[in-house]
């Protein structure tokens, strides 16, 4: 899973080269829907854009684990590819998710059912997260790290950031939260506690893998070039579909 369908669709011919999948001769890659998310399928391995944020990846997760169900799938593994902020790392630093709090600092994932708070504990497979740093190339130029991810529920004031429509706090107050954040927090989306929740929660292994595009601590806006954003982007596919291809062999 990811953010937006363009991404999901290159995640998809990456795995055909990276598989060696064949399609019939005179066919093409394409959407098996795309009426509120693009899915793909490779073999076995579905490509799927879940939107942004909490509400749009829970309802996806909610479709997916019941169409994983009905297809009887056996012993399914969810993983979401996406881009982050970091708090305190390089840029295109890659990060695999072993934690996920929200923007209070709480583990779990809070939602209202029939009236009442459902509390979730946000937890993710450790084996999956150690199989997922097993692939890792130790030649590639940039660090692949673990660590605790911040779900916030807001891409600006969510995440003290200075440039939405409405800000009420200042340069300081921004820098002192994310100052004690670091150490804590290692990067900052808005998926990770209803991911992980949901997955716990469904007894599905399931991880996510990053890349940071900014450290918030340096500022709001990224700097690097569309080139360089483009490439770093690539870099939890690389590693994901490295992870699938080692896990399929040669069932698929």
């Amino acid at each position: 899973m990811g953010g937006t369908p363009g991404r999901m669709k290159n995640f998809a011919h990456l795995l055909m080269d990276e598989l060696d999948y064949k399609l019939p001769v005179g066919s093409e890659i394409s959407e098996i829907t795309s009426y509120r998310f693009s899915m793909y399928k490779v073999g076995p391995v579905l490509s799927i854009s879940h939107g942004m944020g909490v509400p749009s990846i829970g309802i996806l997760l909610h479709e997916i684990i019941k169409l994983l169900y009905h297809a009887k799938a056996k012993n399914p593994v969810i993983i979401r590819i996406g881009t982050s902020g970091g708090i305190g790392i390089e840029p295109g630093t890659v990060v695999i998710s072993d934690s996920a709090v929200d923007g209070l600092g709480n583990n779990f994932y809070e939602v209202a059912v029939l009236g009442k708070k459902v509390r979730r504990p946000a937890v993710f497979n450790k084996e999956l997260i150690d199989e997922i740093k097993s692939c890792v190339d130790p030649k590639n130029p940039y660090e692949t790290i673990t660590g605790t991810t911040m779900c916030a529920n807001d891409f600006y004031e969510g995440q003290g950031r200075l440039d939405g429509a409405i800000c009420d706090h200042s340069e300081s107050d921004k820098l002192n939260y994310l100052i004690n954040l670091k150490g804590r927090v290692v990067n900052i989306e808005m998926e990770a506690t209803v991911f992980a929740a949901l997955t716990h929660r469904t007894g599905i292994k399931a991880a996510i893998v990053c890349v940071t595009f900014v450290d918030r601590l340096l500022g709001d806006q990224l700097t690097s070039t569309k080139e360089q954003m483009e490439d770093w982007q690539k870099r939890p596919q690389k590693l994901v579909a490295a992870y699938i291809k080692r896990s399929l062999g040669k069932s698929y």
